[in-house]
């Protein structure tokens, strides 16, 4: 997702650099802008958007493998557009040593819509600090959505994607079924994006790359596991009655799932 939504912003006319622990040679079309060492790109951009896969990988960015907030002259602002609990934000703001502003502005809509800058933001933050990232956010989306305070964006996604983790478990499922019951995948497909059954997950199936993935920790079946969790995480802190049953089933069968054929 960082990709493009760096190419993106540097077609905006942004001056854009992009740091990443992965070779500089796997970020095509924007070798030139790949800056290897922390500390020099923590010197050399104002504000970082993290687009990491998950927490650990946030505090290690920010603190410890990498470090960039540790430096003395480190970013001033950090938006987070990872899928998170919003309920890390408290120890993230905790551990920074200066003065930075902190924004959580996840972001919805799969790679190939970071590619045609038509991601959905929800953005949560102080508001004069959203309006001075509202230009950045619209040249990577087509919608912005300012819910309030810091958090709010958060929230937000991780509730949205309870539902499109729902959806996926329940598409691939009806694919299976479709097969088994010798009905074409394609026909079944294209029969519920103008039915009730239609989703974004099954609506889009063919523009998403890794909609026929099976489950590996390390791909995006993966992350919609991590997200289910960060769902599970807020829920928790607001309700310690629900043992969150039907959400465990969903990540069960997000962990169980195995990759279709093309």
């Amino acid at each position: 997702m960082g990709l493009p939504m760096a190419k993106c912003l540097r077609q905006a006319g942004f001056e854009v650099w992009g740091f990443d622990i992965r070779p500089v040679t796997e970020f095509s079309g924007f070798q030139d802008r790949m800056i290897t060492d922390p500390t020099e790109f923590a010197a050399r951009v104002d504000t970082v958007i993290s687009v990491v896969r998950d927490w650990k990988q946030t505090q290690d960015l920010c603190f410890d493998d990498q470090g960039i907030f540790n430096v003395a002259d480190h970013p001033k602002t950090l938006v987070v557009s990872s899928t998170l609990s919003p309920r890390i934000l408290t120890p993230l703001k905790d551990r920074m040593t200066g003065a930075v502003e902190i924004v959580d502005a996840p972001m919805s809509g799969a790679p190939y819509r970071a590619e045609n800058a038509t991601l959905t933001f929800m953005v949560g933050g102080d508001e004069v600090v959203v309006g001075a990232l509202m230009p950045a956010f619209r040249a990577m989306g087509e919608k912005v959505h300012h819910l309030g305070a810091g958090g709010a964006g958060l929230t937000c996604k991780v509730v949205n994607n309870f539902v499109a983790s729902s959806s996926v478990v329940a598409v691939r499922r009806a694919i299976d079924a479709a097969g088994a019951l010798g009905i074409q995948r394609e026909t079944l497909l294209d029969i519920m994006r103008t039915s009730s059954g239609g989703t974004w997950f099954g609506d889009n199936f063919d523009d998403i790359d890794w909609a026929r993935e099976g489950y590996d920790p390390l791909n995006t079946m993966g992350i919609l596991e991590k997200d289910m969790m960060s769902f599970l995480d807020v829920m928790d802190a607001v309700s310690e009655n629900d043992e969150g049953t039907f959400e465990r089933a969903i990540i069960d069968n997000l962990c169980n799932m195995e990759a279709l054929p093309k």
